[in-house]
């Protein structure tokens, strides 16, 4: 059963969120009105109460948060698997100073709730490998990076 554990980001969610994380973002299917669920990196904190994250400038992502901007982010730790519910905007397509079409979607952030199974906690993190130029994959995440700061 979810547990409401704030209506802002804690501490350790914020710290969480400063750099490539392995997130979910769900949105709802503007043709189908059904949860469409897409794996992300690119996601950073402001503050405790607004997140922005990075997605193709051609995403259907974009279509979805236009005609309905209720979202949820999932992230997996430290501890416990958290849900965060929020209203979404776009905000910036495309981003400026990134080398790909990218576009910009902030999140202003309503509940932090953590929706862990009973008995269960979170002993190592959700690890991620570029599959290309590790190189190239650095510079991008921090173009990227750089830009959601702003």
């Amino acid at each position: 059963m979810a547990e409401l554990i704030s209506d802002t980001l804690t501490n350790s969610l914020m710290d969480k969120l400063q750099g490539v994380q392995y997130s979910l973002f769900a949105t709802i299917d503007h043709e189908t009105g059904s949860p469409a669920v897409n794996a992300i990196s690119w996601i950073y904190a402001l503050n405790s109460r607004r997140i922005r994250i990075a997605v193709g400038h051609r995403s259907r992502m974009l279509e979805h948060v236009k005609r309905n901007p209720a979202v949820a982010v999932t992230l997996i730790g430290p501890d416990t698997t958290y849900e965060i519910t929020g209203r979404a905007s776009i905000t910036e397509v495309p981003m400026t100073d990134v080398s790909i079409k990218l576009a910009c979607i902030e999140i202003e952030v309503e509940a932090v709730k953590n929706v862990m199974y009973f008995g269960a906690k979170i002993v190592q993190g959700v690890e991620c490998a570029k599959t290309y130029d590790q190189e190239k994959a650095d510079q991008l995440d921090q173009q990227v990076l750089s830009a959601l700061k702003k």
